[in-house]
């Protein structure tokens, strides 16, 4: 079916500023364009070639094919119609449960929420308690015995690290990190495999519980983003994979089309129960994930978040001993901001902390990118993954317990007291403020930075504990633990921004206007603008956790200035993991830079196709043989004399059908010539093919005989008349929008006779990389590997 002389051609890059816009226009036809199959992946003898000639194309610069696309796309055949037929009373019933599920995907969300805050709570005071007894009972005695509190939280941190470490690199390595990457890349039509398994969620769970307790510099907040996807896709499915159990309900919601709605609403529902805030939860899910929003969607998804926060707040109320008492809408909040009040002369002051924030953001991901490089070259194996996790656990405590050694900060005992205040090396009355910011998880170490008291740190202590946070947070994302980023980046920003206040103070003694939970607020906004670049969700977000309506421009303000300043050097954080897994994740729009290249240039040729009528041996040939996840049925193709035909074209279009559809219909027998055949066919429902989503049976399970071979099927009421096309003289932005508008898996390029040529599928789209750097755009044609 394909030719053997095809080359993979070497990933070309172009800079605007050297060569001539009709430049850009790629130059390759039919046979030299990059052959890939339909979900993606490339031929071995194009990757072997590729490894060999082209050695200066680093790792990070290739799409891997071992991703899937999605199939957003409704297939819309006689099945289907059939369905739809159906009387009102279904309608309103599915819709009814629709919302209940996304009720029940915001309770069980805000549930989990309240087990992984309350077990990060128990065990930090278990942690540092003993450890506390420790040192008192040394200062006590008046005894040189501060190497067995050293001792012992190295010894804690290691053994909860591992345990965290163990779970994600050995059970379920997707469960590291964050988990946004993978839910992003899930929402915008990308196939992540296990991303939300329930084994996901036990290791991410339990991981992040380890993670925070065992002193690394992560957030329990992020994850929680990912948990809430899990949940939504496993309670909307109703059936487990895992543990082989099917409900038998809430068939009509097992689509890849249901699912990301339900997702989407997973993740918002994560992120209300983390702060607290319904609304930037709706629009975290909107700006960084969502490929496909409607007001229904919005309005369900509302719903999930305000369940999350209201069932965790109900839980929290009770953990706490004052039931009902619904002051505890989120698992982190940055406390009450009442004198918050700011002058336009500081708005100037504002911008430069955004550009500060984007430009330490932009290091922080260059030095983070360099390490994620190393990682995925040299650090391989389980083994290695897992004492890496445990090496930083040691340095962070070593480091931790150093600062304390050589900068005590000694400060006198408030009017309120903290009851897990240490003394440390300080005299009686005196209490360890460096003690205050690390013998508490990284939340509470935020409240202290958030603090509007005057003199509760030294200048040194900012500044070396926002060093330290710095760069223990850059070595920490990445490894094999489930890690937040939004705790760590607003630490460190709230150490610089309360480092500003306190030297503002002291150039200004008499301004009234320096407020240092103002400029922790807002050194914290402008720190994780810089990392993760986004603006309208986070804005809401944090104006909804201080409660203070008031700030909202001067978080806006950094947000948007961080952004445009770490725009200049690099990407986001999370697109900057995206790209380095080469996953292939289409943008909002496409660049300008590829007006020029046309349908014909993008596409994958030759193509296979079905015909209408089609016998059950080539069928089950087609499907042993090849990769591809969607075919072309058409008419007026003979495979046996036009297998290569001159024309370049493969019969008139009349639709697609999925391989899915391909294989349920092989298993169930659906064949022309079987004595049932009539009987099966009137019994057939869209169901049969929902029934084994999201794993269907592979086709080398299927026992198909000699004699079944020489059978036929008729495709006709199965395949989706309707799918989508486009000219071969299209433009690569028209196919785009279409692509990442639909949701598409694969488009079927036909001439003007309407007649087969070529397919485009998502990463014939996503080679073409656009980046931006210090002013320069440069347009990147990525190869493709396994």
């Amino acid at each position: 079916m394909f030719t053997k002389d095809r080359k993979l051609k070497k990933s070309a890059k172009y800079t605007r500023d050297d060569v001539p816009l009709q430049l850009f226009k790629v130059n390759s036809n039919y046979g030299s364009v990059h052959f890939r199959d339909d979900d993606g992946s490339s031929d071995l003898e194009n990757q072997t070639e590729h490894s060999g000639n082209d050695k200066d194309i680093s790792d990070e610069k290739i799409l891997s094919g071992t991703f899937e696309s999605l199939d957003y796309d409704q297939c819309e055949n006689e099945l289907f119609q059939q369905e739809e037929r159906k009387s009102s009373k279904a309608y309103i019933k599915k819709e009814v449960v629709r919302w209940l599920v996304f009720g029940l995907i915001g309770i069980l969300t805000g549930l989990i929420a309240c087990v992984i805050d309350n077990m990060v709570i128990l065990s930090t005071k278990l942690k540092f308690s003993y450890i506390k007894t420790v040192v008192d009972s040394c200062v006590d005695a008046n005894l040189s015995c501060f190497h067995w509190p050293f001792l012992i939280w190295v010894g804690i941190n290691a053994v909860l690290v591992l345990c965290g470490a163990f779970m994600t690199a050995v059970i379920e390595p997707i469960a590291a990190g964050s988990g946004i990457p993978q839910i992003k890349c899930f929402l915008n039509g990308v196939k992540v495999p296990h991303v939300v398994r329930i084994k996901t969620l036990v290791c991410k769970v339990l991981g992040v519980i380890c993670a925070v307790a065992g002193g690394l510099v992560v957030g329990k907040e992020g994850p929680m983003i990912h948990s809430g996807a899990v949940v939504a896709a496993g309670i909307s499915q109703g059936k487990s994979d895992t543990f082989h159990v099917d409900f038998k309900i809430l068939q009509y919601f097992r689509s890849d089309k249901e699912k990301r709605d339900f997702v989407s609403g997973g993740a918002a529902a994560g992120v209300s129960a983390a702060f607290g805030a319904p609304v930037g939860g709706v629009l975290f899910s909107l700006e960084e994930g969502a490929s496909f929003w409607n007001q229904a969607l919005t309005w369900r998804i509302f719903f999930a978040s305000m369940l999350s926060t209201f069932s965790l707040n109900i839980v929290q109320s009770y953990v706490k001993g004052t039931p009902w008492s619904l002051s505890s809408p989120g698992l982190f909040n940055f406390g009450k901001f009442d004198t918050t009040d700011y002058s336009g002369l500081e708005i100037p002051l504002f911008i430069l902390m955004g550009v500060f924030g984007g430009l330490l953001g932009a290091a922080f991901n260059h030095i983070n990118y360099k390490l994620t490089i190393f990682r995925k070259k040299y650090i391989t194996s389980r083994g290695t993954q897992v004492l890496e996790a445990i090496l930083v656990a040691v340095a962070t405590a070593t480091v931790s317990y150093l600062t304390l050694y050589f900068n005590n900060d000694c400060q006198p005992m408030r009017k309120d007291p903290d009851e897990d205040s240490v003394q440390f090396f300080c005299d009686d009355g005196q209490y360890s403020a460096t003690a205050g910011l690390l013998f508490h998880t990284p939340e509470e170490s935020i409240k202290e930075l958030f603090h509007d008291i005057p003199g509760t740190f030294r200048p040194a202590t900012l500044a070396v504990y926002c060093l330290c946070s710095f760069f223990l947070a850059c070595w920490t994302y990445g490894l094999y633990v489930p890690s937040g980023l939004f705790i760590p980046s607003i630490l460190i920003g709230a150490s610089w921004g309360r480092l500003l206040a306190v030297l503002l103070k002291s150039a200004f003694p008499s301004a009234t206007w320096v407020n240092y939970s103002k400029y922790a607020l807002l050194g914290g906004a402008a720190q994780l603008g810089g990392i993760v670049r986004m603006t309208i969700s986070l804005t809401v977000i944090i104006t909804e956790a201080t409660g203070n309506i008031t700030l909202g421009l001067p978080v806006m303000i950094v947000l948007m200035v961080s952004k445009w300043i770490g725009d200049i050097f690099n990407e986001g954080i999370y697109d900057m993991h995206i790209h380095i897994q080469g996953v292939p994740l289409l943008g909002w729009e496409p660049s300008s830079m590829l007006t020029n290249i046309s349908a014909t240039e993008v596409m994958s040729h030759p193509v296979t196709v079905l015909r209408s009528y089609e016998s059950v041996g080539r069928i089950v040939n087609i499907l042993k043989n090849e990769t591809h996840n969607g075919f072309p049925v058409v008419e007026d193709y003979d495979p046996f004399t036009e297998e290569s035909p001159d024309s370049g074209t493969f019969g008139t279009f009349h639709g697609t059908i999925l391989r899915s559809q391909l294989v349920t219909l092989l298993k169930l027998k659906v064949f022309e010539e079987h004595e049932d055949a009539q009987q099966i066919k009137k019994i057939l429902s869209i169901k049969d093919f929902r029934d084994a989503y999201p794993r269907f049976t592979p086709i080398h399970r299927i026992n198909i005989s000699a004699q079944e071979r020489n059978f036929h099927i008729d495709l006709k009421p199965y395949f989706n008349p309707g799918a989508y096309s486009v000219s071969h003289c299209a433009s690569f932005p028209r196919i785009f929008r279409l692509f990442r508008a639909l949701g598409l898996r694969h488009v079927v390029v036909v001439n003007r006779q309407q007649q087969v040529i070529g397919m485009v599928t998502r990463k014939d789209l996503a080679r073409y990389r656009i980046t931006q750097h210090l002013g320069k755009v440069n347009m990147e044609e990525l190869p493709i590997t396994n």
